[in-house]
């Protein structure tokens, strides 16, 4: 009987690492993959080096799961895709005021995506990943769930899916806790004292993304006026790129009260400041949708919603505005909306979608 094939994406983390040796055990023919999307690890200084001390993509950790595992492995140079898909998009939006999430965008444009395209190419017709996330049957088919282990949970970020590959992926990990993952990460023999979870973007580690910014594109420092809400100057900025709603830091303004970038305005090249109160907004549009609940873009809708990955799911009512726009309505005014990050829609574990949210 011939075992069913599956193209694994594996970043060298635990939790893809975990992802073969589970598919292993469940009988699959599993073919390791690492899309490799940044800078290539410098294999004569690794040695000296903890396995997990830079980048998203460990190929190291990879190579000995995969020999472990005894499964074949290979690297494919994916910089290209990633440089267009995500890294340009994250150096222009910041250049229009908006703030990116290149995570979204790399799942999207490259990971996932270039997972499918290769499976496709190859005759593969499942692609498993180490995301916390799950596909389960409903009445209305296939759906996307959030994890079992609801502070992993990275349905997030995995949101603009196309539902035509749901049939495709699988999760390994997506119904275990993080404590199993583990458990499992030292059967293996990882090194899991070492291992750590990545918190930043893997292509601006050493150092923050303004110094990112500046060093990829250096005409983004383009300096302008903070003016307040009424449009009367209150300083200098060093380019609206450097900016961010509900930043405080690194404003240099003198003022008798603690100011917060409102929003920016590229027409005008201005940073609009004011206190923190005003940061609050109970309402805001969304496009560039990715829906996976049809009934959302005819009917008005009470989901709960997650503006960002680190915060809770809050009550909101959505309002189609046409099939490319919808307007959420938070029931509780929400803190320092962003132009440019995801906001994704939720009925209890099930995703039902969500968008880009638009500049006020």
């Amino acid at each position: 009987m011939n075992r069913p094939t599956v193209l694994l994406g594996m970043s060298g983390g635990v939790d893809s690492s975990v992802a073969a040796a589970l598919l292993v055990r469940q009988g699959y023919d599993v073919r390791g993959v690492t899309l490799q999307v940044w800078e290539h690890e410098d294999e004569s200084v690794a040695v000296s080096k903890k396995w997990q001390e830079r980048g998203c993509c460990k190929v190291g950790i990879a190579k000995h799961v995969a020999k472990t595992l005894d499964i074949p492995y290979e690297v494919i140079d994916t910089r290209e895709s990633f440089r267009k898909g995500v890294i340009d998009d994250f150096l222009h939006s910041y250049a229009q005021g908006i703030t990116p999430n290149p995570c979204v965008r790399c799942n999207e444009r490259v990971k996932i995506h270039g997972l499918i395209a290769l499976a496709g190419s190859r005759g593969i017709h499942h692609v498993a990943t180490g995301h916390y996330v799950r596909v389960h049957s409903g009445h209305e088919g296939l759906v996307l769930r959030r994890s079992t282990d609801l502070k992993k949970d990275q349905s997030y970020f995995l949101y603009r899916l196309n539902p035509a590959w749901l049939p495709r992926l699988l999760f390994p990990v997506g119904s275990m806790q993080k404590s199993e993952v583990w458990h499992e990460a030292e059967a293996l023999g990882l090194p899991v004292d070492e291992l750590k979870e990545s918190q930043e973007i893997c292509f601006v580690s050493h150092g923050d993304y303004r110094t990112f910014i500046e060093k990829e594109t250096p005409e983004a420092k383009k300096p302008g006026t903070f003016i307040d809400e009424t449009g009367a100057p209150l300083g200098q900025h060093e380019g609206i790129a450097f900016y961010t709603p509900g930043q405080r830091r690194g404003l240099r303004v003198a003022s008798g009260r603690r100011l917060y970038v409102q929003h920016v305005q590229p027409s005008t090249n201005t940073v609009v400041l004011g206190p923190e109160e005003a940061l609050y907004r109970d309402c805001c549009e969304v496009g560039e949708l990715n829906i996976f609940t049809s009934s959302l873009l005819h009917k008005q809708t009470e989901v709960m919603v997650k503006v960002r990955y680190a915060t809770p799911a809050v009550n909101a009512t959505l309002q189609p505005i046409d099939h490319t726009a919808l307007r959420i309505q938070f029931h509780e005014p929400q803190r320092a909306l962003s132009p440019g990050q995801s906001a994704v829609f939720y009925s209890d574990d099930k995703v039902l979608g969500g968008g880009i949210i638009q500049p006020f």
